[in-house]
């Protein structure tokens, strides 16, 4: 099967043909680089040029697409050159061929051609030097230098240079696409807990006024309705201040709103009682001690809205919240009667359990909900474990 040889570039064609007619102009005017009288001139006169000329002619049309070839094949011509009175485009030509065969042939070729080249202009000139022991002998080394060596280590340094600038722009682009995903995971990271933060703040409130606002409406009751009117404008007032202080944490500290401090779990008394306000039974144990920032907020949203679960969809009865800190895990615990609810209820997504997971796994916490047999019947149960760093307490800096 014949082998094709891959289409020359442009450019390569451009330097075959500019060598060719180069070295035809200095053929038709008859200069050559020896005299036809020197004893190792096998091949006198003007033609015989020729051959060595056009085969390094059609050797730069593979410079670039097969060096290692070009250069297989342009190594006899060479020699062939030698042997007649020679031609100085077609050494140019040649040492052209060792320079691309370095730049750019495989990383194999581009390091030995260097180590053989150097060793045949020293052998060049050291050998010749012992055989006839003159020191014009030392000019042959010095010309196989300047024909092999020399484009050979400049192709080498180039190369070099090359792979090293071709290095240095992957990484940028690395370092630039490693930006770009550390962004986006940032971007994406900020609106999960934006989200969370906004679902957390204004759920239970909302819920409270939905509930309330269907008993208002249901309920021909005079007194009933004014106490769940009461209840709608304490839910109002207190979800309008919980947006207040998200616009607070989201807009600059220099701006007419100021950022408001997180909730933590010194506000679980005051969070039961706002339940209790909203028709919860709801008993409170936390002796969970003092705790890391993110473990303390994170523990009150989620006892925030397994309250706001209990006030939608709860049936009647008590609900159980409990904290506790045992082996450097603070243990959250909510769990609310579960069955058929006789007041009205307000629909849920299932965003609120999404988000109480996630705030468990972003600690390294579990966190598991759902309905079990106790004592006291069937109730619905929400348990997360906190990690709790024994270096990161809420007191220190």
């Amino acid at each position: 099967m014949a082998v094709r040889l891959p289409r020359p570039r442009r450019f390569d064609v451009r330097v075959a043909l500019a060598g060719l007619l180069g070295g035809l102009l200095l053929w038709s005017v008859g200069l050559a680089t020896r005299p036809h009288t020197e004893p190792y001139v096998l091949l006198p006169g003007r033609w015989p040029l020729l051959l060595p000329l056009f085969v390094m002619a059609g050797c730069e049309l593979l410079r670039r697409t097969a060096p290692r070839t070009a250069l297989l094949i342009g190594t006899p011509a060479i020699v062939l050159d030698l042997v007649t009175q020679g031609n100085l485009v077609t050494i140019l030509m040649y040492t052209d061929l060792m320079y691309a065969a370095v730049l750019y042939g495989p990383p194999a070729s581009a390091h030995r051609i260097p180590r053989i080249t150097g060793l045949l202009s020293v052998a060049g000139a050291v050998v010749p030097f012992a055989v006839w022991r003159e020191p014009e002998a030392l000019l042959i080394g010095v010309i196989t230098g300047l024909v092999s060596f020399g484009p050979a280590a400049t192709g080498l340094i180039v190369r070099n240079h090359r792979d090293a600038a071709e290095a240095a722009r992957l990484l940028a682009e690395q370092t630039a696409l490693l930006a770009e995903m550390d962004r986006t995971q940032a971007v994406t990271a900020e609106r999960a807990r934006m989200a969370r933060e906004l679902h957390d703040m204004v759920a239970n409130h909302l819920s409270a006024i939905a509930i309330h606002s269907t008993a208002a409406l249901s309920l021909e009751d005079p007194k009933t309705s004014q106490e769940a009117l009461v209840v709608i404008r304490e839910n109002s007032v207190e979800g309008l201040a919980e947006m207040r202080r998200l616009i607070g944490i989201l807009r600059d500290s220099s701006g007419d709103t100021e950022p408001v401090a997180a909730p933590t779990l010194d506000g679980l008394v005051a969070l039961v009682e706002n339940a209790r306000t909203n028709g919860l039974d709801v008993t409170l144990d936390a002796a969970q001690g003092a705790v890391p920032a993110p473990v303390e907020l994170a523990a009150y949203r989620i006892v925030q809205e397994s309250l706001t679960n209990a006030l939608k969809h709860a049936g009647a009865g008590r609900v159980a919240v409990s904290l506790a800190r045992c082996d450097g895990v603070l243990t959250v615990e909510v769990s609310s009667p579960y069955g058929d609810r006789d007041g009205p209820t307000a629909p849920g997504s299932g965003a609120g359990l999404v988000g109480m997971r996630e705030r468990a796994a972003l600690l390294g916490g579990t966190f598991e909900a759902g309905p079990e047999d106790s004592r006291d019947g069937k109730i619905w149960a929400v348990r997360a474990t906190l990690p709790v760093s024994d270096t990161a307490e809420g007191d220190t800096p």
